[in-house]
């Protein structure tokens, strides 16, 4: 029996569901029940009745989906899989930043922390971050954290002035407009495809802005045959498999004699870890009852709002 066979047949034996990011490796992909971006992820955990859930991504993604699932036994297989850019904001000193700003609602991005969300009006992916602003009051006055970058652009194309929170992710701000510049000249036919969390410099010279699910529908209904693809790379696995007859071509960092833009906390989901994880029932995700609470909210307004909207 195969590492695969296996995985899938833990998961019937245990009614598990394994959900997995389009950031994972493409094996780890392969063998989930259901691969998709945030929002999508959050929405298929909210809707599950199975008695564990498997969260192949980070580890925020994991603590999403027990608060939405409480019930649930919500596994990872690595607990080390951090993110970046919820790192960038820290629970004490987001609340105090909310403090010190007490007419503002606070809009707050998925990759953060429960309790960074226990803080939080309404929670918004990259994916619903445009609508769900502007559903908001002409002048309301709001607090968007922690992506600068996706701040700044939601700002550009709803005209507010959101105070922004000084996070980033580390993959999206470390794309290199001098080889995007220089790729876009080797291939001339390319379409620019750049995720809303990239520099500001990056994003102008996109032909098409949008969350990782966007970018991959798009690719599916355009007429080009040639991508120039400005996300993390796991990306590619889902545009290849969706469109085998087409080119995507991922766009390097500014590290030096790299090729492609990795995220290394993605990276530590593998089929070996999953496999011990399902096996053993751990390592497991929980989220203390008071902060779940309070996250949980945010959570299903923005679920709520993205129903309203179709989205």
């Amino acid at each position: 029996m195969t590492l695969k066979e296996k995985i899938r047949t833990l998961a019937r034996e245990k009614n598990a569901i394994v959900l997995a990011h389009y950031y994972t490796i493409g094996e780890v992909q392969d063998v989930a029940d259901f691969v998709g971006d945030s929002l999508a992820l959050a929405q298929k955990a909210a809707q599950t009745d199975a008695q564990i859930i498997v969260m192949c991504g980070v580890h925020f993604m994991a603590e999403t989906c027990k608060i939405l699932c409480p019930q649930a036994k919500v596994l990872i297989p690595d607990v080390s899989a951090s993110c970046s850019l919820a790192e960038s904001c820290p629970a004490d000193a987001f609340a105090e930043f909310v403090a010190q700003h007490p007419q503002h609602k606070v809009i707050s991005y998925v990759n953060t922390s429960a309790a960074v969300k226990a803080v939080t009006d309404v929670v918004v992916t990259s994916g619903n971050a445009r609508e769900i602003v502007s559903s908001f009051p002409q002048d309301e006055r709001l607090i968007f954290g922690p992506d600068r970058n996706l701040g700044e652009y939601i700002n550009s194309v709803t005209g507010r002035q959101m105070l922004l929170w000084d996070g980033a992710c580390h993959v999206h701000e470390r794309f290199s407009v001098e080889k995007l510049i220089v790729l876009k000249r080797e291939h001339p036919g390319a379409e620019v495809l750049v995720h809303p969390e990239c520099r500001g410099a990056v994003r102008k010279l996109a032909d098409v802005v949008g969350s990782t699910a966007r970018l991959l529908k798009h690719t599916q209904e355009s007429e080009c045959r040639e991508f120039l693809v400005v996300t993390e790379s796991g990306i590619l696995h889902q545009m290849q498999r969706a469109c085998p007859e087409k080119t995507f071509i991922p766009v390097p960092p500014d590290d030096p004699g790299c090729t492609c833009n990795e995220c290394q906390y993605m990276r530590l989901n593998t089929l070996e870890k999953l496999y011990q994880c399902l096996r053993d029932e751990a390592p497991e995700v929980t989220v203390p009852d008071e902060i779940a609470e309070k996250a949980v909210r945010p959570i299903n307004r923005m679920l709520e709002i993205s129903k309203e909207l179709g989205l």
